[in-house]
């Protein structure tokens, strides 16, 4: 991706980004923690791995202006760790990567498929010393990702297994989740945990509908993970995400959801996953991830936690 110029007076959000070593003594007190989490072993083989260098790549195309909220993006807000050093099938290495990011800012994780959220999660309740019956899941996603665990972790059962390493499914909330695109054998065990899933023909009003779902978890968990699939998206403008269908979220309505997240206090991680970079060739759904970084970043700016 070639950029036209540099100018002092529009500085760059990737610039912003690589402001913090990570070795640097005050990478800790960041209120951003940022981690590429290339895990890449998904039912539909594709490249996901190389996701956190095309959204990374995207940053250079946003400014650090607010213009909807009036505000700039403070310096020194964030640190970017690089990519991490995990193993899609071996959950404690990976977990053991995510528990080095520092617990005194929110994490912002790059996938990577959506394995990235069983590890992320749990990590996240270890570093805060939370038990798992109280941590929420708050999921955009097109599928349950429910499927059975006899072939290890992949990106299809992130949520079996958080429920099945002690996460209670009346906690974990699911948006946008599309027909055709599930089974009845998974909607059924879903329904046993206590899951209510909501579908996207559910969502007349989805801002409103996110809120109030939002809300209504924070009320009964201590600590939320925000899990970003890309593929809840309407395929027209995901074309890197194979799980996307036609029907889906539009960018501006993922882009409010990441930064009310963002505000939200017990919101204290989000990944973003589910983007094959190959299958990308304008750059579009990673421009969106970053887009969605960037709002999660700003909500987090003025976020009270």
């Amino acid at each position: 991706m070639s950029l036209p110029h540099e100018d002092a007076h529009w500085p760059r959000a990737s610039a912003w980004l690589s402001e913090v070593a990570n070795d640097d003594p005050q990478a800790r007190l960041c209120r951003l923690q940022v981690a590429g989490v290339p895990i890449n072993r998904s039912v539909t083989p594709g490249h996901c791995d190389q996701a956190p260098a095309a959204i990374r790549a995207a940053l250079a195309r946003f400014s650090l202006w607010d213009f909807a909220q009036r505000q700039a993006i403070p310096g020194r807000l964030a640190v970017d760790h690089g990519d991490l050093p995990v193993d899609a099938t071996d959950l404690e290495t990976t977990i053991t990567a995510l528990q080095r990011l520092s617990p005194i800012g929110k994490w912002i994780l790059l996938g990577g498929d959506n394995g990235v959220t069983r590890p992320g999660a749990m990590a996240l309740a270890r570093r805060h010393g939370f038990e798992l019956p109280r941590v929420g899941i708050l999921t955009l996603d097109a599928h349950l990702d429910v499927r059975h665990l006899n072939d290890g972790p992949h990106n299809g059962n992130p949520i079996r297994g958080l429920i099945e390493d002690g996460v209670r499914g009346r906690n974990v909330v699911q948006l946008g989740l599309q027909s055709f695109a599930n089974s009845p054998d998974y909607a059924a065990w879903a329904k046993e945990q206590g899951m209510e899933p909501i579908t996207m023909d559910a969502m007349t009003d989805f801002e409103k509908r996110f809120s109030d779902e939002l809300a209504s978890l924070a009320a009964r968990v201590d600590v939320i993970y925000f899990n970003l699939d890309m593929d809840v998206l309407d395929a027209a403008v995901a074309p890197a995400c194979p799980g996307a269908r036609p029907g889906g979220l539009t960018p501006l309505q993922v882009r409010h959801a990441a930064r009310m997240a963002g505000v939200h206090p017990k919101v204290r991680a989000m990944d973003l996953v589910e983007i094959d970079p190959t299958r990308d060739p304008a750059g579009i759904t990673a421009l969106t991830a970053a887009a969605c970084f960037m709002e999660f970043t700003a909500g987090s700016a003025i976020s009270d936690f």
